[in-house]
């Protein structure tokens, strides 16, 4: 079931990234100052935005229904992995569930949407915002919009706010479904909205190491010329800077790659998952209630 809800995920993102590319179509609104501009489509674009955005509605909403039914007999509890706390949502079959599940349904999306146009922004700020040559680049600059053009250290602290504001608006929803029990104090739900919006940072976990090991492998491994692998590259070369005065090459072997791919599980994996054990091993938590 959990293999069912990721791809479904997938299959909403590509239904939201469809959704967006029709504002971003330069053949949708031609500007005449513009070559694209002095073009004209064929034929009328037959699919307009309300139709991707009703198709990705009727996703959620139909998987829900899915859940809802499906999720008990088998004995399933759905999850979302915030880093600092996991959310179950317990499932019956019985109408007083159903929107718990739909609960879950748009909530296990709107993290993968949070999560893709992270790394995205991720990307933005390791490689630039001037790397126009590289085509991959140049097409999630274009999916960022203006905002890759904000300075660094805003593009780092935008996500953790973006996830601690959505926080505050799933909260209530959260608890009255039964799915966590209401803070306190405003000053606790605060702070669970600061440990969320940082958690974020750890889902690089899946990214950078992948795009490391792949830039490993294409080093000694020709796998053809292809903009994937100039992408791959560039953002390497670029995460790897920081290690460049460390003697990290034995003969035609460079360790770096693995040095980065350890540093980075050790920071966003074994770190955190070390520091929540201590504290329940003595009784104590990070998550205030």
């Amino acid at each position: 079931m959990s293999l069912i809800d990721f791809i479904l995920n997938v299959a909403g993102l590509l239904l939201a990234l469809n959704l967006r590319s029709v504002r971003l179509d330069p053949f949708a609104r031609p500007v005449p100052s513009t070559l694209s501009g002095t073009l004209r489509r064929a034929e009328p674009n037959r699919i307009k935005r309300w139709h991707w955005l009703t198709a990705l509605a009727a996703l959620l909403g139909l998987r829900g229904v899915f859940y809802w039914q499906i999720g008990p007999a088998v004995s399933w509890t759905p999850k979302v992995d915030l880093t600092f706390v996991t959310l179950a949502f317990p499932l019956r079959d019985d109408p007083a569930h159903f929107a718990v599940a739909e609960l879950f349904s748009v909530l296990s999306f709107v993290e993968t949407l949070v999560v893709f146009h992270f790394w995205l922004l991720a990307l933005v700020v390791i490689n630039g915002p001037q790397t126009e040559s590289d085509p991959l680049h140049k097409m999630i600059l274009l999916q960022v919009g203006r905002t890759a053009r904000w300075s660094r250290g805003v593009l780092a602290v935008l996500p953790v706010l973006a996830v601690a504001a959505l926080w505050l608006v799933f909260h209530p929803l959260l608890a009255r479904g039964g799915v966590l029990n209401p803070a306190r104090a405003a000053s606790h739900l605060l702070a669970q909205a600061a440990l969320v919006g940082v958690g974020i940072y750890s889902s690089l976990k899946y990214l950078l190491p992948v795009l490391l090991f792949l830039h490993l492998v294409s080093s000694y491994v020709y796998l053809g010329a292809s903009p994937l692998w100039e992408f791959v590259g560039l953002t390497s070369r670029n995460l790897l800077a920081p290690l460049t005065r460390l003697p990290l090459r034995l003969g035609k072997v460079d360790l770096a790659p693995l040095v980065g791919i350890v540093l980075i599980l050790l920071l966003l994996h074994a770190l955190p998952n070390l520091v929540l054990n201590q504290l329940n091993a003595r009784n104590l938590t990070l998550w205030p209630q």
